[in-house]
Formats: C-alpha cells, structure tokens, sequence
C-alpha cells in the first residue's frame, strides 16, 4: 500500500518540478547594483569588465579558432551531443544587442536566455549563478563594446530526448538551484575572495568534479574524466592526487598564474585555462584562489599502496619499460626522475603519475606534453609525442615504470588502458 502512494506522489512531485523548472521564473531582473558600483565611470566598469570576462575564460567557448572574437560557433562536446556555443557580440539580429543587464544577469543568475529559454548548462550557470550584480554588470558593461558580428547561431546537435527543453528543466529540477555567493565571516578576505573565484567565475568543478551518467556533478573539487575530452582533472581535496595540502601557497599561485611551478606543470586542458585566463589575473587574485584551494577540506586518502607481483612476466614487464625509460626519457627526466624543473618536471614522487586513472600520463606520453607559454613562463619546454615510435605495449610498460620507480606506487597500465585513448583527440 505505502509504495502504491508513494509512486504517485514522486511522480506528481517531478512534474511540479518540471513545470516550475519551464515556467517559472521566465525572467528574474535580479538585485539592483549597489550605490558604488553605480556611481564609478563607465571606463571602469569596462575595465573590471574586461578583467572579469578574462577570469571567467569566456573567449575558449564564444570563439571559434580563427573566428571574430565572441562570434560563437565553437561546438562543445558533451555525452550527450554537441552544444554550440552562441554569438555574444553586440549583433542586434544574431548576438545580445538587444539584451537589457536584467537579461544578461538572467542568464548568469537563473540560467535563461532574453527570450525565457532554458540553457544547457555546458554555459556554466551552475557556477555563474554565484556572480555578484555588480560584477554581472560590468560584464555586460564590457560585452556592450564588442563590436557587432553578424553570424547567426547554429543549432545544437544534441540526441534526444537531451535536445527537449522539457528534459532540460527535468535536469535542473535534479541539480540546478540559483544561488548567491555569501562569503564567511570567520574566514579572511583574501579566502573569501579565492572561494569566489574558484567556485563562481573560475568554475573550477565544471572540469575537477565527476559527473553522472546525467551529467549532474557534486560540485566538491573531488576529480573526475573530463566529458569526451578524456583527460583527468585531479581531486583538489585529495592530497593523493592534486597534493595541495602540502604545498606552499606561493607554490600553487605560480602554478596557476604561470602553469609551472617546483613540484607541478600543467598540459591539457588546463593549459588553456592558464593561457587564455589565470595569467591574465592580479596576483592577489590568483593567490586568494591558492589560499583557497589549500585550506580545502582533505578528502579521506584512499585504499593502501599497490601490492606489486613478484611473477616473472610482470617484472620483466617493467624492466622492458626501465630501458624504454633510459632510451627515451632519462636525458631530461634524469636517471633519478627529478627532472630539471620547472623546464623538466619530476617524476619522481609526481601524484599525476601514481593516481588511480593513468589517463593523462598515457596521454602525455602519445601525444607530447605541452605548458603554457605565459608571461611567466615564456618560453615552455615541452615533451615530444612517442604515438609514432612506441606502440601500446611499450607506451604501457614505460608508464607502468614511471608509476613505479623511485618510490612511486601505483598499478601498471595495460595496452588495452593504451589503446583507449591512443585515437582520443586533442581537444
């Protein structure tokens, strides 16, 4: 009897949500900007402006390689299809000319476009929704001097039943709530100011938190495989993976703002992020984000170290990858594995290499290894790809070394591991 009533009401709960999700609210003009922000000139609310679009990375998803800046066209790729991104030049037709700041907060705050439409959340509103008034004005203060593109958009290509907007709001029903930032008192400025960051415009979890197969995430900084790009982001509250518990906070800033630093280098999609937005920051911004992300709650630490067989085949295995090793890598890693940094980075002891999924050093190995060129960093050293001279047992071998030399320990990889991601692309 208790589960023939509970049935329905579940079922009559999801569809209150649905329709609250598609209805309501259609369009939320939003808080007023404060008295200060209103009273500063227009020049220097298109300067914050400009700085704010900068930390948000808005160009990597509203520019198409090659494109007129913030034209969209770019397809995001995602599970579930492909989500272009929109024209956010001031094109009346095409772009957001016509938009008021209440529109554009709208689409910030609640995830909604002038016209009431609900948008996919690859437009991180989850994140964005934390924005202040003041800062989603001067953002649009900012895009209303972008000059006007006329570049019509391009429909998403999404399978159904994610290309309906009914599913949408059944998602957002399950993982979507507007929200506000509201900084903690019993913590300092510049933490304040890095939680910020990191959570609102950084949108830091939209890459470093596991997603379902819906694609809800927990928004706790614990890791997961970026969506089709296949590479790893490593759990920011686990001292097994990103280590950030244990290294100086000036340490974490340079990485950030530079993408090397002693223990750490960046490749991947979080290359580009430094590229295109962290190196643009102020230093104490960038240094408010480390504070931040060091004083993170540590996650529990996972299951004891990797028991390595003794049986002849797998110790002959790592010795194949020990000589590979000293072939190909040990003039600029060293026959110790402490690299050269920051040009050279350290194997030895480099959490990249010993966390659970071996997907990026896999990676890094077939298709090179590449750092930012940045301001701090300008001329990066990278490491060749080995895709065209090892094959995917001797790119497993060799990696199954590096996780297991000079007190590294972690599983080896197998060639199948390899092959999965040998066809992966790029980007």
């Amino acid at each position: 009897m208790k589960k023939r009533v509970a049935l329905p009401l579940a079922l009559t709960a999801l569809l209150l949500a649905l329709l609250a999700g598609l209805l309501w609210p259609r369009h939320d003009a939003g808080p007023p900007p404060s008295a200060a922000f209103q009273a500063l000139p227009l020049s220097e609310k298109i300067a914050r402006g400009a700085y704010l679009a900068r930390a948000g990375d808005c160009m990597a998803c509203h520019t198409v390689r090659g494109g007129a800046q913030y034209a969209g066209g770019r397809a995001l790729q995602t599970p579930f299809g492909a989500v272009v991104a929109p024209n956010i030049t001031q094109d009346v037709a095409t772009g957001i000319g016509a938009w008021s700041a209440d529109d554009f907060w709208n689409a910030l705050h609640n995830g909604r476009s002038r016209d009431g439409r609900l948008l996919y959340p690859a437009f991180p509103y989850p994140n964005y929704t934390l924005i202040t008034r003041d800062d989603a004005d001067a953002l649009y203060a900012y895009f209303k001097t972008i000059p006007a593109v006329r570049q019509p958009n391009a429909p998403h290509r999404l399978r159904f039943p994610y290309d309906r907007q009914v599913a949408l709001a059944a998602w957002r029903a399950l993982y979507f709530r507007p929200a506000t930032f509201r900084p903690e008192p019993a913590r300092p400025a510049d933490w304040n100011r890095g939680a910020y960051l990191v959570q609102g415009l950084g949108h830091c979890s939209a890459c470093h938190s596991a997603r379902n197969a819906l694609g809800g995430s927990s928004d706790e900084l614990a890791g997961g495989l970026v969506p089709v790009l296949g590479w790893y982001a490593p759990a920011l509250t686990s001292d097994a993976e990103a280590g950030l518990g244990d290294w100086p906070v000036a340490d974490i800033a340079q990485l950030l703002h530079t993408g090397v630093a002693p223990r750490a280098t960046v490749f991947g999609p979080m290359a580009e992020v430094v590229r295109e937005s962290l190196q643009h920051l102020a230093p104490a911004d960038v240094r408010a984000m480390a504070v931040y992300l060091k004083a993170l709650p540590r996650a529990a630490e996972p299951a004891p170290p990797y028991q390595r067989s003794n049986a002849p085949e797998a110790v002959a295995f790592l010795q194949a990858g020990a000589r590979l090793y000293d072939k190909h890598c040990v003039d600029c890693h060293g026959a110790d594995g402490r690299g050269a940094p920051p040009h050279y980075p350290p194997l030895a002891g480099n959490r990249a290499l010993t966390m659970q999924d071996a997907v990026n050093p896999i990676r890094i190995v077939l298709n090179g290894g590449f750092p930012p060129g940045t301001r701090g960093n300008p001329r990066p050293y990278g490491m060749p790809p080995f895709s065209h001279a090892l094959n995917d047992v001797e790119v497993a071998q060799v990696v199954s070394y590096l996780r297991s030399a000079w007190g590294n320990d972690a599983a080896p990889v197998t060639s199948a591991d390899v092959n999965r991601y040998r066809s992966v692309p790029l980007e």
